[in-house]
């Protein structure tokens, strides 16, 4: 399944990239991540991997982020990996005026196991709107200082 999400950002694209790329940043816009581990490489280069642990009630959740192209301030493309389901996806960012970036995010997810593509045959609106909530928190994040770090 694959799905392109736009947002536009209040800020300007350097402000954007800056707390985009920071490994520490992900707890003030990513919803249940509990913690992160740097496995291989330069974080947030080509080729680096990250292992991000997820809580979302009783389930764990471990996802492995493959940096797969790394072209600031324009593009972030990565691989997310978690068991049964893989996350190719693709994010461009574009200066509209002075205060404003354009995010475009292009994700396709491929199921690699039976129960993740019925799961994705018969709920595929689950995938985009955690891409869209993801998004959206970072927008507050990014705009208002706003954190969904440690929030019920």
């Amino acid at each position: 399944m694959k799905h392109t999400t736009e947002l536009l950002i209040d800020k300007p694209i350097l402000e954007v990239i800056k707390k985009l790329n920071s490994i520490d940043n992900l707890k003030h816009w990513q919803n249940g991540l509990v913690s992160t581990s740097h496995i291989s490489g330069t974080p947030n280069e080509l080729g680096a991997k990250l292992k991000l642990n997820y809580t979302f009630g009783k389930r764990k959740m471990e996802i492995i982020e493959t940096v797969t192209k790394q072209d600031f301030p324009r593009e972030y493309h990565a691989t997310y990996t978690t068991k049964g389901i893989r996350n190719i996806q693709e994010n461009y960012f574009k200066a509209i005026e002075d205060n404003m970036t354009q995010w475009v995010s292009k994700n396709e997810f491929q199921p690699t196991n039976f129960k993740m593509s019925m799961f994705l045959l018969l709920l595929p609106s689950s995938f985009k709107k955690q891409t869209i909530t993801y998004m959206t928190n970072f927008k507050h994040f990014v705009e208002k200082g706003t954190s969904v770090y440690n929030s019920k």
